[in-house]
């Protein structure tokens, strides 16, 4: 209740704010027209412009209104084809949506990660908490492809990989998802990687499999098979949720197969490093040579257009 009446708070405060600016303005522009004041004029200008882009954003925050959207979101990540370079593009992606977390000022938590055997990871996922979280991030989910020159080929040759990102939403306690334990297979074994002696010389790892539909969760980075095990209920629950709302929408079996094939023909999005540099969302079709600062975390103006232009083609 807290939570959805500090939302509730920021959308008044921020409306408010605004009817204020507008009139100060109007006053500005009145003030400016008696006394032939160009200061006042351009501030006025200035004012409005701001109000403009606030607007903007209220209108961007309002096709973020479905009932997850404001919540946390879960990420995994997986290596598709494209051998030790798919690998190597999961963790380029990893590492790019992380930094676009960081930016936005939310909490990253990282529950399994599997590392490839040459360079970069087979799959990883974490969770993420900030206002929105899931509602923005949803615009990630598919299919990523990157074009480069790969740095495992000693020809030089120019390789192509892909990797998929799934976004579920991380949802509340007070969310009821039914799981029967008949349903189940829960195995136990050793995690890998950094972690100290406790991690690498006990079972403490989890996975867990829902027999009807196939859904497979782990979790490895707690020290106690406890702890692994209720983090791996949890993105279950998640996973299980998306399921089923998925269903409902006549999609599921769609979403499956796409979410299978990692490769050609099903990206969402190309980052191309070479023979020329450009990011190209084909979604929207929306383009930029940025391709440093997309990497890098600079998502906004993509998942902005994506947002966008799914909210247009749903109305």
């Amino acid at each position: 209740m807290l939570r959805d009446k500090k939302q509730l708070e920021q959308i008044v405060v921020t409306y408010d704010s605004q009817v204020r600016a507008l009139s100060d303005a109007e006053v500005l522009l009145e003030l400016a027209e008696e006394a032939s004041d160009e200061a006042s004029a351009k501030e006025a200008e200035g004012t409005v412009a701001t109000v403009r882009k606030a607007l903007d954003d209220i209108e961007f925050k309002r096709m973020l209104s479905g009932e997850l959207d404001p919540g946390g979101a879960i990420i995994q990540i997986t290596a598709g084809a494209g051998g030790v370079d798919a690998s190597d593009w999961a963790m380029m992606l990893m590492r790019m949506l992380i930094r676009y977390c960081e930016r936005k000022g939310w909490k990253v938590e990282l529950l399994e990660e599997t590392m490839a055997e040459e360079a970069g990871i087979k799959s990883a996922t974490f969770t993420v908490a900030g206002d929105y979280a899931y509602g923005l991030l949803k615009a990630e989910n598919g299919v990523h492809r990157l074009v480069r020159v790969s740095p495992f080929d000693g020809a030089g040759r120019r390789q192509t990989s892909f990797a998929a990102v799934t976004v579920t939403a991380d949802l509340d306690d007070d969310i009821e998802v039914e799981i029967n334990e008949a349903d189940l297979r829960i195995d136990t074994y050793r995690a890998g990687g950094a972690g100290g002696q406790h991690v690498n010389k006990t079972d403490s790892a989890v996975r867990i499999t829902h027999l009807p539909t196939g859904i497979v969760v782990q979790c490895q980075n707690e020290r106690s098979q406890h702890s692994n095990k209720d983090k791996a209920f949890k993105l279950l629950r998640a996973k299980l949720y998306d399921y089923e709302l998925a269903k409902r929408e006549e999609k599921a079996h769609a979403d499956a197969r796409a979410r299978l094939k990692i490769e050609w023909g099903s990206q969402i999005r190309s980052y191309v490093l070479f023979p020329y540099q450009q990011v190209n969302d084909h979604r929207t079709e929306m383009k930029t040579s940025d391709v440093e600062g997309v990497l890098d975390g600079d998502l906004d103006e993509l998942i902005r257009t994506y947002l966008l232009h799914a909210a247009n083609h749903k109305n």
